[in-house]
């Protein structure tokens, strides 16, 4: 037996002592090492059968010597790639988290925003809608993830059924997201036009032209996801199960050759996340400038109230005017926090199309879960920001919670005609 021979022999005898499992080195093949490494994977659950084959791989190639050659670009090291990955070990836990605060948050916003005081602003029926492509994508997303980041890493294989879900996953997740860009887009033109154009609002922002953004905001991304559906597919690797027999793994993967592949990038990258952050931060700006504008406006009128008719007059429009920016700085809270989500997903996107392969696998993929993250974060806090920055949001939650408690205490209501008839009896008693 050779040296090299003899010491991969000595570490898999160190595994097997390590796992309890002390052999004769004439009975160690394939199917025993699998085994053991299988059993060390399930024995903890920070590593997986990966991470464990990899410590394998480091500690042949230190006690032999060898210069293993690495396929990599060099792109996506340094330190807080280590920082990454230790989120990543724990997305699944934090995502189910999010996710579950996130479909009751919604929920209760739109259980506010479809009551009859707040469904009659059109903004409102933008915002209602957005909450509810939230709740599905939130939804979808608990299933993917305690199967992916509880139960795979347990079974250690990859059933086709499992490429199928993860592939409707992929595409149902995809759309929805692309609705929500689409709705918040809707929402910061919406108010851009109707601050513009104060005198011509009731004209350009009407409920039919609402309709009609909402139903282009659901139409359009199964359109702009037609490059992905093309790309990605489930493809095979031929394994071998932890009994030395022939297995194929199922997996989901794009065909990284070809000019679709690069399309995919530029319309996802450029027009589902570039191009909206762009229109977004432009009309951010905008929206600052106005209300730093009627701020100023306001100082002006204040000093120039001096009539007490005058003084009333300016008062009614104070209100009007404040009640006006809590509007729009309640949305462009909401628009800069989806420009911080969005964002970095398009710059990681387009430099994927630009750099090519290897940085889409180093990069895009390492970032991948925190992306999510941030995505499922920016669905789930918007009740914290409404409820923060609206009084007629708040004031309608606080009823909605009142009305359903104190009902059963309070005597019910007699209806119009009841009152009728007894004022009527009254009359022909006094009589």
């Amino acid at each position: 037996m050779s040296n090299k021979s003899q010491t991969l022999l000595d570490i898999f005898q160190e595994i097997l002592a390590a796992s309890g499992n002390s052999s004769d080195s004439k009975s160690i093949n394939e199917s025993h090492i699998l085994s053991v490494l299988k059993e060390q994977a399930s024995r903890g659950r920070s590593e997986n059968l990966g991470s464990i084959l990899v410590k394998v791989v480091s500690d042949v190639q230190n006690k032999l010597n060898l210069s293993i050659k690495t396929d990599t670009c060099g792109y996506c090291d340094g330190d807080f790639r280590d920082v990454v990955e230790a989120y990543n070990g724990i997305h699944g836990y934090v995502s189910l988290i999010v996710c579950t605060i996130g479909v009751l948050a919604n929920t209760m916003n739109v259980a506010v925003l479809t009551r009859r005081d707040m469904a009659a602003a059109p903004i409102n029926r933008l915002l209602k809608w957005l909450a509810v492509a939230d709740v599905f994508v939130m939804l979808e997303y608990v299933p993917f993830s305690i199967y992916k980041y509880l139960v795979l890493p347990e079974k250690l294989d990859f059933p086709y059924s499992w490429a199928m879900y993860l592939l409707f996953h992929m595409h149902f997740a995809q759309i929805l997201h692309t609705a929500s860009i689409c709705l918040t887009l809707s929402l910061a033109i919406w108010r851009y036009v109707a601050i513009k154009y104060s005198d011509r609002s009731h004209i350009l922002c009407t409920e039919k032209r609402c309709s009609i953004a909402i139903l282009t905001s659901f139409i359009l991304p199964p359109i702009l996801c037609i490059p992905t559906f093309m790309v990605f597919d489930i493809h095979t690797k031929n394994v071998t199960d932890v009994h030395g027999n022939p297995d194929i793994a199922y997996h989901v993967d794009s065909d990284n050759q070809g000019r679709l592949y690069q399309v995919n990038f530029w319309v996802h990258a450029v027009l589902i996340k570039l191009l909206p952050c762009s229109i977004l931060t432009v009309i951010s700006l905008w929206l600052i400038r106005a209300l730093y504008s009627a701020n100023q406006h306001q100082k002006n009128l204040r000093n120039y109230s001096a009539c007490p008719a005058a003084e009333k007059m300016v008062k009614r429009q104070h209100k009007a005017d404040k009640r006006t920016d809590r509007t729009t700085k309640m949305l462009l809270a909401v628009l800069l926090l989806f420009l911080v989500t969005e964002l970095p997903q398009g710059i990681l996107g387009l430099m994927s199309g630009l750099l090519g392969w290897c940085f889409f696998k180093r990069c895009y993929d390492l970032f991948g879960e925190l992306m999510d993250f941030l995505a499922l974060l920016n669905g789930a806090i918007n009740f914290i920001l409404y409820c923060s920055m609206s009084r007629q949001f708040r004031q309608t939650f606080r009823q909605l919670l009142l009305q359903r408690h104190l009902a059963r205490f309070l005597p019910p209501t007699a209806s119009h005609s009841e009152s009728h008839n007894q004022n009527t009896c009254t009359e022909k008693i006094k009589r």
